[in-house]
């Protein structure tokens, strides 16, 4: 068993709820009821659905390498890592192009994807 592999997974399985709960409340809830035209709006709340999967299978499957006990999952752990890497990257972009006090905790989102790439990174050495 691999716990690098297990801790990022276990930790991106964290990161898919407080999306899931959070994201429902504090992003899907108010786009939704906002004033967006309906085509964009839809498309927004799509993506969001979207993402969720996406972090739910990122998680599935680090959990699953963790669990291999032959080689050939360092391909797919640097994938993952560098998606959630790359999450990071785009939420840092956008956080420091906004105009706002403490731009780093308005969308402290990298706090919890960067975490897990770093695991999945450690895992595979």
């Amino acid at each position: 068993m691999n716990g690098w592999f297990l801790t990022a997974g276990t930790t991106a399985a964290a990161v898919a709820v407080v999306h899931i709960v959070a994201g429902g409340r504090d992003v899907v809830r108010p786009l939704l009821a906002g004033n967006l035209p309906d085509e964009p709006r839809r498309v927004l709340h799509t993506v969001w659905h979207m993402v969720t999967a996406d972090l739910v299978l990122a998680a599935a499957a680090l959990i699953w390498l963790s669990l291999r006990e032959r080689p050939g999952g360092d391909t797919i752990a640097w994938l993952l890592a560098g998606h959630f890497v790359a999450y990071s990257v785009v939420f840092l972009m956008v956080t420091l192009a906004a105009d706002w006090s403490k731009p780093l905790l308005r969308l402290p989102q990298w706090m919890l994807l960067l975490p897990v790439a770093v695991l999945a990174g450690i895992g595979t050495l």
